[in-house]
């Protein structure tokens, strides 16, 4: 397994000159993460992918995931008209852009952004450890693509079985009551760790971690054609079966309660 591993990251050190230094801190974690797991049974390391650079880059840095994502859940913003929207993580070059054009956006990231947007603040934010002060802070929250990674280290977070339980629990701690959480992340039939990379979830786990202290407005699927799908009933026994997706990307409305 751990020559399997070495080969696989020498070729992403060869694809990116920044792998190389990312590589020592991937092994640690690699077998740090393998003693951690047991602690959370929902989540059992299914795979690795390597990623090495994400923790040197600035917020925000994703290339790709998802066209639809990013213009769906502006457009949703948009239209419900928030006093305030705060985003967790989401990419800056998709949807911060598209939301940035019609209203004020605040971004909260664990990694810096050294540069000034228009009609955009940041603030520098760990949320595995929540500031007393952002307590019911906003009306509106966004966090797309991101919640897979907390805890994984990709970022240079530290190690934590639990984190995307954490995140999401301080995520529902800044919104008031009445507010709106607009959230995405990858699905699919198998549930677990593909690490360092992120996790995967099945469609059933998400909903009745949400149904506990949300009502879900709206539910959309991108299947694995990258086919944006509305009106799916994420309560159905597809959605048991994550609608048959290998590597999916569930998206959620939420009012809290």
């Amino acid at each position: 397994m751990i020559d399997k591993i070495t080969r696989l990251l020498a070729q992403k050190a060869r694809e990116a000159g920044r792998g190389v230094r990312g590589t020592s801190a991937f092994l640690r974690d690699w077998q740090e993460i393998k003693k951690l797991a047991p602690q959370q049974p929902d989540f059992p390391v299914i795979d690795y992918y390597p990623v090495l650079t994400d923790r040197y880059v600035e917020s925000g840095n994703l290339t790709h995931h998802y066209f639809d994502q990013d213009l769906t859940m502006a457009q949703r913003i948009f239209q419900n008209n928030p006093a305030q929207h705060v985003d967790i993580g989401s990419r800056i070059d998709g949807f911060v852009a598209h939301v940035a054009t019609f209203r004020p956006i605040e971004l909260f990231d664990i990694r810096p952004l050294n540069r000034p947007i228009s009609n955009v603040t940041f603030r520098q934010v760990d949320f595995m450890q929540l500031p007393d002060e952002l307590i019911e802070y906003t009306d509106s929250i966004s966090s797309l693509h991101v919640i897979e990674h907390f805890g994984l280290g990709r970022y240079g977070d530290p190690l934590d079985v639990n984190g995307h339980l954490k995140a999401l629990d301080n995520i529902y701690r800044v919104l008031k009551p009445g507010g709106r959480f607009y959230f995405s992340t990858p699905v699919s039939t198998q549930q677990g760790i593909v690490f360092n990379a992120h996790r995967v979830f099945r469609v059933d786990y998400l909903v009745s971690l949400f149904e506990k202290q949300y009502d879900i407005a709206n539910f959309w699927l991108i299947d694995d054609s990258n086919t944006l799908r509305a009106g799916l009933d994420c309560h159905s026994e597809a959605a048991r079966h994550s609608f048959g997706c290998s590597f999916g990307c569930g998206m959620f409305e939420l009012v809290k309660r």
